[in-house]
């Protein structure tokens, strides 16, 4: 049987849960196949301290996707996600950070030290970079103003208008648009969505690649609204915000949470001003969007997506792409 293809698109924990979530069906017989596509454009933290210094790219969502696809959630995978809390220099970086970026300076690429460290930790999946290019995530702002860089944008307090990137035409790699070519489906999200999922679509060829793509494009619409990029925003807006950037209608499917946060959740998040975020289905269906919507809250006082309930619609989803996939194919023989 041929495996079904996903290719997962974003950053930050959302990919990373999918990613988790995904990765049961990876192991043998392996009936599914995964491949992320991560953002690059993170310039705070270990990763921002790493790229100013080293100029590689950054490493930290890359390192939270290969330790989340890992077979091996034991001590090796513990190992990359540790966090030195003293030490000059080494303070708030991570082994995993640290590994990649000294592999990157011996192989020479970054793509390269990747597949390496994949293969160390026993990856269920493939992983690349949505583009190998160094680049910069900037902001226009609804007040006209411009910021610049990834920490800047995710601290606004002003709504933001659009986020381009900077080189503008960076390029992605032709093995992402391989996979694109061949997915059965290409999901994006959960995740921050000016800083981890539209940043993906900047890249010089992957709207087109995805539109080309006869795969199925679901969307899993965020759960509460992101502090300084999505205040107030509907489920309809989050989709609006990315066929903007795209520039072209990519999404065939919205996955929405059916569960309602709970009162406890909510006074956590108060504080910040952060409320659910409303699933406007009516108007996602006058879009041209199906929506599937189920229980895709974890447990916990932090509001999640459940990596096991999320990684089951993707699979759903994925086998009907993968079905209508080959009808296409056998009527094209006929």
């Amino acid at each position: 049987m041929t495996p079904i293809r996903i290719v997962a698109i974003g950053g930050g924990t959302g990919l990373s849960t999918l990613l988790n979530g995904l990765k049961r069906y990876a192991q043998p017989p392996r009936e599914v196949e995964i491949t992320a596509i991560v953002t690059v454009t993170d310039d705070g933290g270990s990763s921002g301290r790493l790229r100013r210094d080293f100029d590689v790219l950054p490493p930290g969502d890359i390192r939270n996707c290969m330790v989340a696809l890992s077979e091996d959630e034991a001590l090796l995978s513990k190992l990359f996600q540790y966090r030195f809390s003293e030490g000059r220099g080494l303070k708030g970086h991570s082994f995993g950070n640290l590994f990649l970026t000294a592999l990157t300076n011996l192989t020479g690429d970054f793509v390269q030290a990747v597949k390496v460290s994949s293969e160390v930790l026993a990856s269920l999946g493939r992983i690349y970079p949505a583009t190998n290019a160094n680049v910069v995530l900037e902001a226009e702002l609804e007040d006209g103003s411009i910021l610049r860089g990834e920490t800047k944008i995710g601290k606004s307090r002003s709504s933001i208008r659009q986020v381009r990137l900077k080189p503008r035409l960076s390029k992605p790699l032709p093995e992402t648009l391989a996979a694109i070519e061949a997915a059965d489906l290409i999901t994006l999200g959960p995740g921050s969505l000016f800083t981890s999922v539209i940043p993906n679509l900047l890249v010089k060829g992957i709207p087109t690649a995805i539109q080309r793509s006869r795969a199925l494009k679901a969307y899993f619409v965020n759960l509460m609204w992101q502090p300084g990029e999505t205040i107030g925003f509907r489920a309809s807006d989050h989709v609006e915000a990315i066929h903007r950037h795209a520039g072209r209608h990519l999404i065939d499917v919205a996955v929405v949470n059916t569960r309602s946060i709970s009162a406890r959740q909510r006074r956590k998040y108060a504080a910040q001003n952060v409320r659910s975020v409303l699933n406007d289905v009516d108007r996602l269906a006058a879009m041209g969007l199906q929506v599937v919507a189920t229980d895709l809250l974890a447990s916990g006082d932090i509001v999640r997506h459940d990596p096991r309930a999320s990684a089951e619609v993707a699979l759903q989803l994925a086998k009907r792409g993968q079905m209508a996939r080959r009808r296409v194919r056998v009527l094209g023989e006929c």
